[in-house]
Parts: structure tokens; sequence; C-alpha cells
């Protein structure tokens, strides 16, 4: 017997688009069916939920991934970006929500559907399910990656450009949160690494 469940969630979020930086609250709900028998899987799934949209998408920014000078900025600046194939409407959120949910759950919860209104949209509501048509999230990005990415660093680039230093996360898996599936999976938490991304102008090339 299939067991549904429900569940609503909020975060609060920047938006950018067309020049204009906007705060924004986000109220999605989810109906979900439990796929698995293990308890433990059944709360790590959820913890995952609640991990993502509290962690990672809390105060970070919704920006296009063409808006490469508006990301660099915002990444200099300190703010986690998360970086969309499209203008960060609602629906796009929406769409990215469904996928990302999935994607990291690894089939223990199924998000069959999300409703999201937001603030900026006056709580008008949007909703898709797992028939709906993704768009450009039927392409892989990190959208369909079960890690906690919010961004694709590949679209940050701008050759232009010369430096933009990136503090790579201290957390970069499940494994750092104990929400792996199981203890044989975990792994030797190592120090926090610090990288840079060096971007060349054409005129420093040789």
């Amino acid at each position: 017997m299939t067991t549904r469940i429900e569940r609503d969630f909020s975060f609060q979020a920047g938006v950018y688009f067309k020049e204009n930086f906007l705060m924004n609250v986000y109220d999605i709900s989810l109906y979900m069916e439990v796929d698995t028998d293990s308890i433990r899987e059944q709360n790590i799934a959820m913890e995952r939920i609640k991990h993502f949209l509290a962690e990672c998408l809390e105060h970070s920014v919704f920006v296009q991934d063409t808006e490469k000078k508006s990301i660099e900025r915002f990444i200099t600046c300190g703010l986690k970006v998360c970086t969309l194939p499209e203008e960060p409407y609602d629906q796009i959120v929406t769409l990215m929500l469904l996928t990302k949910l999935n994607a990291i759950t690894e089939g223990r919860i199924l998000i069959n559907e999300i409703t999201l209104g937001s603030r900026l949209s006056d709580q008008v509501k949007f909703s898709c399910d797992v028939e709906t048509h993704l768009g450009p999230f039927e392409i892989d990005g990190w959208w369909t990656c079960n890690s906690t990415s919010i961004m694709s660093l590949d679209k940050v680039q701008n050759k232009k450009d010369k430096i933009v230093k990136l503090i790579k996360p201290n957390i970069i898996d499940w494994n750092d949160f104990d929400l792996l599936w199981s203890d044989k999976d975990k792994k030797t938490k190592q120090d926090p690494i610090r990288s840079e991304i060096t971007f060349i102008s054409e005129h420093e090339k040789t």
C-alpha cells in the first residue's frame, strides 16, 4: 500500500532579473509518496528536503545563468547564487524544485506534485507534477544531481574578466550532514578546501 504525505515549506530568497534585485518569500506545498519501507530512509529523505530548502536556498539569489557579470558580483559579495537556465519567474523555480527535490531524495520519497506561491506573485500559485513538461530542466544540470549544489560553475566563467575568488563550500555532500542512506556509505571528513577560479582576459593570453 502506497503511503501519501503532504508538507508545507517556506523560504526567503532574492531574485535578479531585468537589472532589478528583489527579495521574495516562497511558500510551497509538496505532495509525496513514500517509496521505501525503511523508516531511517524516509526520515533521511525528508531531512534532505528540509536542509536543501532551509540551508541551500534560504537567503540565496536566483539568477539566470547568462547573467555572468551579475553572478560574479553576487559571489564576490559572499552571496549564495542559484543559477537557472531561464529568468527566475515562479514557474521556473517551481519546475526546478520538482526536479531537484526528486533528485536528492533518490527514489525514497517521490514528489508527485508541487504548488508554489510567492510574495512577488501576490500569492498566485503555480502547480506542476511529474507528468509536466520540465522544459529546460529536461537537460542534465545541477538540478538533476543528488548533491546540495545550486549552481553550475561552468556558466560563471567569463574570459573577459580576470579573477573571481570562490570559497569552496565546507559542506560538499550529504556525508557532512549525516544524511547518507546507510552508515557504510559514510566517508572520512576532510578539511575545507579554499579554491580559486581564474578568468584570463584576452590580452593576457600568451
